[in-house]
């Protein structure tokens, strides 16, 4: 049994509030909890710092400098069912973290998320030295909070294996991962694919596809993405040294476009959403990807966290940046930052801590 099955079923908390009750003593709870079940709660405290202050955001995800006026989408925060999620803590996780490199790898899901985590950090340590590179030419954004001697990376990959350029065209080769020796030695993993395996037209970077030494003009490609993921699954049993790197598999994204999936038949994006899904349970179920990526997880021997982060996500149809973006197209795929990310992170700190 690969440790993921073990780790889906339920993950160990460890949160009470210290005894001054401004700090949280961060030890084993023996009660098992799933973090991943519970419901979102309107809490005024929120959100975890002002994004008018953290450097750089993106302006794919900078909402409020881009005209949002309605702020509920701020002030929710995520209560699991059985147990409390420890309030993020930026100054402990740098202090956790000392010395260490952390890397996200994958599409504009994992610029979002990377994106957040250096802004709730930022926040900790607002007067702290930092240092933005590229490192690699241009395939490493690398941050570092160089009192600390943390290192927060972003690794651009849009499906984890190759796409190379060949005499026939681009072809994505489902069984190639030449990246991967720039992440194995990094000592926290969070990988992430999905939002492309279904682009079409022009919007599709590849003209062919090969598996297994076979090139073809096209598959299935929930069965292209399963390959992937096979793929990169055997690269972590067999390359990767998990007693020092943690992997983590950041779960599958949901977007809001079709109303009717949230019981609003004929709306057609998130425009005018500003108040979570009022339920605990999306309508329309989990996407086919979801049920894919826990197959391949549950066969990897090595130590796998996933990141499941659908479920409680497709709750959220009102924290996408919709049109308040430099671009003012309609985006209903990634998330404000401030916003939703940011409870991403606080379960991905939640779980490196019960590693």
């Amino acid at each position: 049994m690969g440790f993921f099955k073990a780790i889906a079923t339920f993950v160990v908390i460890f949160s009470w509030l210290s005894a001054d009750g401004n700090s949280f003593d961060l030890r084993k709870e023996e009660t098992k909890c799933n973090m991943y079940q519970g419901k979102w709660v309107y809490d005024e405290s929120f959100p975890l710092y002002n994004s008018s202050a953290c450097p750089s955001i993106r302006k794919e995800f900078d909402c409020l400098k881009y005209g949002r006026l309605d702020l509920f989408y701020l002030k929710y925060r995520w209560q699991p069912s059985n147990c409390q999620l420890p309030r993020f803590d930026g100054l402990s996780f740098l202090k956790r973290f000392n010395g260490k490199k952390i890397m996200f790898i994958g599409d504009s899901l994992s610029l979002n998320i990377w994106q957040s985590l250096i802004c709730m950090l930022h926040a900790a340590v607002p007067n702290s030295n930092i240092i933005r590179q590229k490192l690699n030419t241009t395939t490493i954004s690398s941050v570092e909070f160089q009192d600390y001697n943390v290192s927060v990376m972003l690794f651009h990959s849009l499906y984890l294996v190759d796409v190379d350029e060949e005499k026939i065209g681009r072809v994505l080769n489902l069984n190639s991962m030449r990246n991967a020796n720039l992440w194995k030695n990094v000592d926290v993993l969070v990988f992430n694919t999905w939002l492309w395996w279904y682009r079409r037209g022009p919007k599709q970077p590849w003209d062919y596809i090969k598996v297994e030494g076979k090139i073809v003009k096209d598959m299935d490609r929930m069965t292209a993405f399963k390959a992937a993921l096979t793929t990169w699954a055997k690269w972590v049993d067999s390359d990767v040294e998990t007693d020092k790197t943690k992997v983590i598999f950041q779960g599958i994204s949901p977007s809001h476009y079709h109303g009717s999936d949230w019981g609003e038949p004929g709306v057609t994006n998130c425009l005018k959403e500003t108040k979570p899904f009022n339920g605990t349970v999306y309508p329309v179920g989990l996407p086919e990807a979801v049920y894919v990526v826990k197959d391949v997880l549950s066969g990897i021997k090595k130590p796998v966290h996933l990141l499941d982060i659908t479920a409680l996500s497709q709750l959220r149809k009102e924290a996408h940046p919709s049109s308040y973006n430099a671009f003012r197209g309609m985006d209903c795929t990634h998330w404000c930052v401030a916003g939703l990310a940011d409870t991403w992170n606080e379960l991905l700190y939640a779980a490196l801590l019960s590693f």
